[in-house]
C-alpha cells in the first residue's frame, strides 16, 4: 500500500517509516521535499499527482513553549498556520480526492483535571499548542471521508537527531549534575514502536474514529527519571524534586494529569508497553 505522509522527517514519522517501510511505500510531503502544508496549491498538486489512497498527517509544531509564544499572533502565528491551517489543507485535499486520513494528535487536547480520559471525553486545552491541535481535530471530524485520529503522549525512542523527553532526562543523568524533576503532574509516555503497531493495525482493520495510543504506565517526570536511572544504571541521587508551578514558571501551562485510557485499541488486541518495558527494549536496541 502506498501512503502519502507529512512529517516523515520528525521524531515519530521517521520511526514509523523505518519500522513499516517493508510493508508500505511512503511518499514524503515536507519542506525537505519542497512542499509546505500551509500552501494549499502545493498540497493540491501533490494529491492530484499520486495514486496513494491513504494519507498520514504527522506534521505539526510541537514545542509547547514555542507555540505559546505564537499565541500573541493568533491565527497569523506559525503554530496556528501549521497545526490548524496545514491540517485544514490536508483534510480539504483528502476530501476532494477521496483519500482516507490518519491524523496524529496529542494528549494535550485535554486539561488534565479528570482522573482519566476516554476518546470521546470533553476536550479543553490549557495551552496554545493543545488548542491548535484541538482545532485540528475538529477539522478532521467534519470530514465525510473515512478518518482516524490517534492521540499519543510524550513519544520516545532509542535514537533520533533531536532528544525526546526520555533521552533528555537520560542525558541529564549521564552529566552527573543537579537538575529538577516535577513530582505533581503525571503522563503516559509512549514507546514509538507501539504507535507504529497501532497504526498498522488500524489500517488493516479499516478502522474509523478516535483512538488513544499511550504507554500503559502513568507516572510523574520525577518517577520517569528514577525509572530511566534504574534501567540504564545511572545515579539519580542528584535529582531534585520540584513542583510544576515552580518548574514551568513563566512558561506555558501544562495539564496536571494526562491519564489516557487505551480501551479502543485494547479491544483490537493491542496492549502498549509499560514505561519500564519500553526502556528495557531501548536498552537492548542500544546494546546491539
Amino acid at each position: 500500500m502506498k501512503i502519502l505522509a507529512t512529517g516523515l522527517n520528525g521524531l515519530l514519522g521517521s520511526r514509523i517509516q523505518e519500522l513499516l517501510q517493508n510493508k508500505y511505500t511512503f511518499e514524503n510531503i515536507s519542506l525537505q521535499t519542497g512542499v509546505d502544508i500551509v500552501n494549499y496549491d502545493q498540497i493540491f498538486s501533490i494529491f492530484k499527482s499520486t495514486d496513494a489512497q491513504l494519507v498520514l498527517h504527522l506534521a505539526a509544531k510541537t514545542n509547547v513553549d514555542a507555540c505559546e509564544e505564537d499565541k500573541k499572533e493568533g491565527t497569523l502565528g506559525q503554530a496556528w498556520k501549521v497545526n490548524v491551517e496545514g491540517t485544514r489543507n490536508i483534510a480539504k485535499a483528502c476530501s476532494y480526492f477521496n483519500k482516507r486520513l490518519i491524523h496524529i494528535s496529542t494528549a494535550f487536547v485535554f486539561d488534565g483535571t479528570k482522573e482519566y480520559y476516554l476518546e470521546d471525553d470533553k476536550r479543553n486545552a490549557v495551552n496554545w499548542y493543545g488548542q491548535t491541535k484541538l482545532e485540528a481535530e475538529k477539522i478532521v471530524e467534519e470530514l465525510k471521508i473515512p478518518w482516524i485520529i490517534i492521540r499519543p503522549d510524550f513519544p520516545y525512542r532509542a535514537a533520533y537527531e533531536v532528544n525526546d523527553f526520555m533521552r533528555s532526562l537520560k542525558s541529564l543523568l549521564e552529566q552527573k549534575k543537579d537538575f529538577k524533576a516535577v513530582t505533581d503532574s503525571s503522563f503516559c509516555p509512549t514507546f514509538i514502536n507501539d504507535i507504529a503497531v497501532v497504526f498498522d493495525k488500524l489500517i488493516s482493520q479499516k478502522a474509523k474514529g478516535i483512538y488513544h495510543s499511550v504507554g500503559s504506565t502513568l507516572l510523574t517526570p520525577y518517577e520517569a527519571t528514577l525509572a530511566i536511572g534504574k534501567v540504564f544504571n545511572l545515579d539519580t541521587s542528584r535529582v531534585i524534586k520540584t513542583t510544576r508551578n515552580e518548574f514551568f514558571k513563566g512558561k506555558a501551562d501544562r495539564p496536571f494529569r494526562l491519564d489516557l485510557r487505551n480501551d479502543r485499541i485494547e479491544k483490537l488486541g493491542l496492549y502498549n508497553k509499560s514505561f519500564e518495558k519500553g526502556l528495557l527494549t531501548i536498552k537492548s536496541q542500544l546494546d546491539l
